[in-house]
């Protein structure tokens, strides 16, 4: 069966879109034609429909179970596995944006307080060096807790939040053409 010309041109974005974010194109062609379809897919099926290789479908499946952006869903009289994505968009991005902290923040939040504790015990790294390392800590560390703290957020209060947009600024006193405290402009 042909796909609307719509949801082709989604598949191949969403595809192009996930080799840019680290993603293999096949595993986000994947996930945007589960995320179209009204209906649960069997990896035959969803070979078929894209032109993929039967392994590469299962091996991408696996994938996208990991992240957990897509789902088994059973049909009666049919023993094959069938699969539906998460269509609640802030649940799938809060799942992604989930998966890429512990995948590439936390790591690297841990490496950085190894590489912060062993300069401070190295006479030979200048006392720049070191302090640039805890700034760098420092400030992973507060993006690491914001992601989620947000994460606790209610959907409705973080979708007001996100728009207020440059809003919050203003709340908060500060204005465009200020110092970084929102102190007196230096001009």
């Amino acid at each position: 069966m042909k796909l609307p010309a719509a949801a082709t041109e989604f598949i191949l974005h969403w595809g192009n879109l996930g080799g840019q974010w680290g993603v293999n194109r096949s595993v986000a062609q994947i996930h945007a034609l589960l995320f179209v379809s009204d209906g649960p897919m069997h990896a035959e099926e969803i070979a078929d429909r894209l032109g993929l290789a039967r392994s590469n479908v299962s091996n991408s499946i696996k994938e996208l179970l990991g992240w957990r952006l897509i789902h088994r869903v059973p049909v009666l009289g049919d023993r094959r596995d069938h699969f539906a994505a998460e269509t609640d968009i802030w649940e799938m991005v809060t799942r992604i944006a989930a998966g890429r902290k512990a995948r590439e923040i936390d790591p690297a939040e841990a490496a950085l307080k190894l590489c912060v504790s062993r300069a401070a015990q190295d006479p030979e790294l200048s006392a720049g060096a070191k302090v640039r390392l805890s700034e760098m800590l420092d400030f992973v560390t507060v993006m690491s807790r914001w992601h989620d703290e947000m994460l606790n957020v209610p959907k409705p209060a973080l979708m007001r939040l996100i728009r207020l947009g440059a809003g919050v600024t203003k709340l908060l006193g500060w204005r465009p053409g200020r110092g970084k405290d929102g102190g007196k402009d230096a001009r």
